[in-house]
């Protein structure tokens, strides 16, 4: 290979060609056999990622450069981090030190306190703010140099519930000017960081605006403040630059050492903020790549002699001979006018698409308008204004609120489906998880009804019924908010045949109790009288401590305070259905009564009301629970695990009240209070064994047996007086046929 001689001119050239590059940073370039980006972000040498393929050696230069990519999220540790440059520095998705009303409520009454250990990594004060947040709030950014700490920080307080107030103080709408929100410049050279948000007095001031306190470093521009934020912050990480550099000692004293950094054709530096305590390199003057590496000039040798090219933006050979490197020439008349017309095209198009866009975003307003007019409203905003009780509040959703809790209703996040909607799992914007239920299309002259339900059940304060949020009406389908209850349904808890922890008898009694209790409060203590319409065991949720919540009021009919019954259109699910209201079309409380019933021989047989995979005369369970009862033959019945020594007299207890609510005749079954009342007292007398429970249901208990096995003494019964269960005669007349 011939010798390759530089002119000084050439050289010179060189230089010039190099100060004409724009892009400084050369692209990262990882060790041979590791991994070289991960997701979006690229790992350049002396970063890396674990132990190369090839050599086996590290593919990082020191412990602190080495990273973990997971699931294409790159971590230095268990910080994300979002960028490497070449030149010095790292952008990172760090934590967020906060504190709450709610942790201080829990005992927890100190905020987390992120921490970067890494000598060599230093929080840039050019390209970063430290902020806190909050209404009664301050916070220290600590920094630790040879076991000294020095600290900086501010605070705001803002004793004041009128966010008007607060506003006016803020010179301009999302700048973090000193009240509620107050930022500080980073000193340079603050290493081995740690931050830490306190609160005044706990919180004591004002209940709506100071919720929580938070500190942290942002890199500048990525926050605007909100009065939102003195809640709760929506985020808690943020993103911050840091300088980063390899060593522990300066360039004078690195370079003669074995581990020097600095690779070929590259220069060392100090950077002003290191204080001596390590160093960067850099690629020298005409010369690019990883410094780390060894950099390249722009020419390459070929047979004999070399050839070098120009950077972006110029044209040549780059060679003196060759001319040099040299600006592109200008284009003439005619490229101008071609120029101008494909710009005069582009802004045409660009305007008639912005027109476009801003006519579909009207025509999305009207139709979001004539929706929220069609689904009732204006009628719901009026009910809502002139209601006098401000203490239960009901929202109305935005649709975009809504889509963004789930997705754009991802069916991903769907949680269950009915007869009446789909309910889909939510996130709001407040980080409140909650079920929104997307309804089947409402008819519009019942429309005003719906709007009723909605505040009557916006007005529902049990424990045990599951509340209402609000409602949005923007949409062709109303959607409902609910409050998420996270444990899943009755059924679910009865029929999983891998639940088989779920046969205590115990909570069965309780979540029955709990269950006849939210329903007679509908019945009875409701400001109007609600028939759920649709009682059976997958709608009636369990929470995490298996308390009960009846939900699902989507076939659900309000009742005028001066009738008993309403004639309706026959809607429930088969096998809770009640027999009178399925021939007489005729609506009562009663009806509830009668799907209880099959709700509490679901919790005492564990089989579903309904199953083609039992025998033909067993299909119906409400059949074969009467029967069995009548026969005394009620324990052969009963599931797997639920029946000892100890609780026979309630179950018994409880299949006597289960055959009253399933009377043929609605007159002849308790009223939920009733059923209510008898539970809680059996549940009693299961705290406490000592009271004499002999009393009504017992007796008739013993009174119904004896009837049963008198039937089966003497054959036909038409000819006993069996006043006391002449239902369970008549029951045996209906057709079940094959489940037609």
């Amino acid at each position: 290979m011939g010798l390759r001689v530089l002119t000084q001119m050439q050289v010179t050239l060189l230089l010039i060609i190099a100060l004409t590059r724009t892009g400084t940073e050369a692209a990262g370039q990882a060790l041979s056999g590791c991994p070289d980006s991960c997701g979006s972000v690229s790992i350049p040498y002396p970063f890396g990622v674990g132990v190369s393929k090839v050599t086996g050696k590290d593919c990082y230069m020191e412990k602190h450069l080495n990273l973990t990519c997971k699931e294409s999220i790159l971590y230095a540790g268990n910080v994300q981090i979002l960028n490497i440059s070449l030149l010095g520095q790292l952008e990172m998705n760090f934590f967020v030190s906060s504190i709450c009303k709610s942790n201080i409520s829990k005992g927890n009454g100190e905020a987390n306190s992120p921490t970067i250990t890494t000598a060599s990594f230093t929080i840039s004060s050019t390209d970063n703010k430290f902020v806190s947040v909050g209404c009664d709030t301050y916070g220290y950014l600590n920094n630790y140099i040879n076991n000294v700490k020095y600290s900086t920080g501010c605070l705001t307080r803002c004793n004041d519930e009128n966010q008007v107030n607060i506003q006016s103080m803020q010179t301009s709408k999302g700048e973090c000017s000193g009240i509620g929100c107050c930022q500080v410049d980073i000193p340079p050279g603050m290493t081995n960081i740690s931050i830490q948000a306190f609160s005044f007095k706990n919180f004591s001031y004002s209940s709506n605006l100071n919720s929580c306190s938070s500190s942290f470093v942002v890199k500048n521009g990525n926050y605007t403040f909100s009065l939102d934020d003195l809640k709760k912050l929506p985020f808690d990480k943020a993103p911050m630059v840091v300088d980063w550099r390899v060593g522990n000692e300066a360039c004078n004293a690195s370079k003669d050492k074995s581990n020097y950094a600095c690779s070929n054709n590259s220069d060392c530096e100090d950077p002003p903020s290191a204080n001596g305590n390590g160093y960067r390199c850099k690629c020298k003057a005409g010369f690019e790549g990883n410094p780390y590496q060894g950099c390249t000039d722009y020419c390459r040798e070929t047979p004999g002699s070399f050839e070098c090219f120009c950077p972006d933006g110029l044209i040549g050979d780059g060679t003196i001979k060759g001319g040099g490197c040299r600006q592109k020439p200008r284009p003439d008349l005619f490229a101008k006018i071609v120029i101008g017309a494909g710009a005069g095209l582009i802004a045409l198009f660009i305007g008639v698409s912005w027109l476009y866009l801003m006519y579909q975003k009207r025509k999305l307003l009207k139709l979001k308008e004539k929706f929220f007019q069609q689904n009732g409203g204006i009628i719901l905003r009026q009910q809502l204004s002139t209601r006098q009780d401000s203490s239960q509040s009901t929202t109305i959703f935005s649709a975009e609120q809504l889509k963004r809790a789930t997705n754009d209703f991802d069916e991903n996040l769907i949680i269950g489906k009915g007869g009446f909607g789909t309910v889909f799992k939510g996130v709001l914007s407040n980080n409140n998880v909650v079920a929104i239920k997307k309804s089947k299309i409402v008819d519009q002259s019942q429309v005003e009804q719906f709007i009723n339900e909605v505040i009557i059940l916006s007005q529902i304060n049990h424990r045990n019924v599951v509340k209402l949020l609000g409602c949005c009406l923007e949409t062709e389908v109303p959607l409902l908010v609910y409050e998420f209850v996270n444990l899943g349904t009755l059924f679910d808890y009865v029929h999983n045949q891998d639940q088989k922890a779920n046969v205590c008898w115990k909570t069965r009694l309780r979540i029955a109790t709990e269950a006849a209790a939210a329903l007679a409060y509908l019945h009875s203590a409701a400001s109007i009288p609600i028939i759920h319409r649709d009682v059976k065991t997958a709608n009636i949720l369990l929470d995490d401590t298996y308390t009960a919540k009846v939900s699902d009021f989507g076939a659900s009919r309000l009742v005028p305070l001066d009738q008993t019954e309403i004639a309706t259109i026959v809607q429930g699910t088969f096998g809770y259905l009640d027999p009178e209201y399925m021939q007489s079309s005729q609506l009562t409380e009663k009806s509830d009564v009668y799907s209880f019933g099959v709700v509490l021989v679901e919790l005492l047989t564990g089989e579903k009301p309904f199953s083609f995979d039992r025998a033909e005369e067993n299909r119906s369970i409400t059949v074969h629970f009467l029967c069995s009862l009548k026969e005394d033959r009620l324990f052969e019945i009963l599931q797997i695990g639920i029946l000892n020594e100890e609780n026979k007299q309630e179950i018994m207890e409880v299949a006597v009240l289960a055959a009253r609510c399933l009377r043929l005749r609605g007159e002849e079954r308790p009223s939920m209070k009733e059923v209510a009342m008898e539970l809680e007292g059996i549940r009693l007398m299961e705290k406490h064994p000592w009271i004499n429970n002999t009393g009504q249901n017992f007796e008739e208990s013993q009174y119904l047996l004896g009837e049963a096995q008198s039937t089966r003494e003497h054959g036909d019964s038409s000819s006993q007086q069996n006043t006391g269960y002449d239902s369970l005669r008549q029951l045996e007349l209906i057709d079940f046929g094959k489940g037609r």
